[in-house]
């Protein structure tokens, strides 16, 4: 078939094509497509010339704007910080959790920076949901070594336990059996009336035997009936909650080799704002007294 024929139903020009017996039309594109093709070409010349484009080796062409999404990201997010740090600064002033919950922004700001802090510095030690493990306190009963309120909670990560600030908590459990201070035979007594105290059974003899052992070495810290006192840090012994486990071996291990775990103080890598957030979270978590 000859090229550049006219089509004798239509007298438009063909393409020389033919299918089936079907010639092709050599129609023009139309109008408002070619404008809207060449319009395309010009927008894409003239992004390549002012935004970054083209690809290199080491780098990638920059554009006369020098436009950067990732420096545009950075300083939104500074941006912000920056508010958010506002807000925050106003948790300087509060003095108990009733103060934020009269400001539901605060209170809705400070429950989420705390949630990021404990995800981020705590929940290696005490669990994603503050359930603790052996070692380590459980933060959502109402059992508290150092007190529970919003101002102990917010006094423990500021200056930490046992950690390398003046102002930190000690309190240590002694190695009454390593170092010495009780023989092995006084040891086990004691064990058998630690499990009493929370509703054991234990040896009705080996409890009679530690009772004056127990009111002249452990009362002191315990109290004359176990029940603890947490201006010293000395757990309660009567309510069956135990941080590192209330089995016989756990107590004797205890009674044995002494506990002194550590709490760090969060002041050298929190702000003071981000402390109290974080107190208030801990609080809330379902223990806060």
């Amino acid at each position: 078939m000859a090229e550049n024929e006219i089509d004798e139903h239509s007298g438009i020009e063909t393409t020389g094509h033919s299918w089936d017996g079907i010639k092709e039309l050599n129609n023009p594109l139309p109008r408002w497509w070619v404008i809207t093709w060449y319009i395309c070409i010009v927008f894409s010349i003239i992004y390549m010339i002012l935004m970054p484009a083209w690809p290199g080796i080491h780098s990638y062409t920059k554009g006369l704007r020098n436009h950067s999404e990732r420096a545009n990201v950075a300083a939104a997010m500074a941006d912000l910080e920056a508010g958010r740090n506002v807000t925050l600064k106003k948790l300087l002033v509060v003095r108990s959790v009733g103060d934020i919950e009269q400001d539901p922004d605060l209170l809705q700001l400070s429950m989420a920076a705390g949630a990021s802090l404990f995800g981020d510095n705590c929940a290696t030690c005490h669990g994603s949901g503050g359930q603790g493990f052996s070692g380590y306190p459980n933060l959502i009963d109402d059992d508290w070594l150092w007190g529970g309120t919003f101002a102990a909670i917010q006094q423990t990560l500021q200056h930490g336990v046992r950690a390398d600030d003046p102002e930190a908590r000690i309190g240590v459990m002694l190695a009454y059996g390593r170092d010495g201070m009780l023989p092995r035979e006084q040891v086990s007594d004691l064990v058998e009336y630690v499990t009493s105290l929370s509703g054991g059974e234990a040896d009705a003899q080996a409890i009679a035997r530690a009772t004056p052992v127990f009111a002249q070495t452990c009362a002191s810290c315990h109290g004359a009936d176990g029940k603890g006192n947490q201006t010293l840090g000395a757990p309660n012994l009567t309510d069956g909650i135990w941080l590192y486990g209330g089995e016989r071996q756990n107590i004797h291990e205890t009674l044995q080799n002494g506990r002194g775990g550590v709490m760090p103080a969060w002041t050298t890598r929190l702000s003071d704002e981000q402390i109290v957030a974080l107190a208030v979270y801990v609080h809330s978590l379902g223990g806060g007294e």
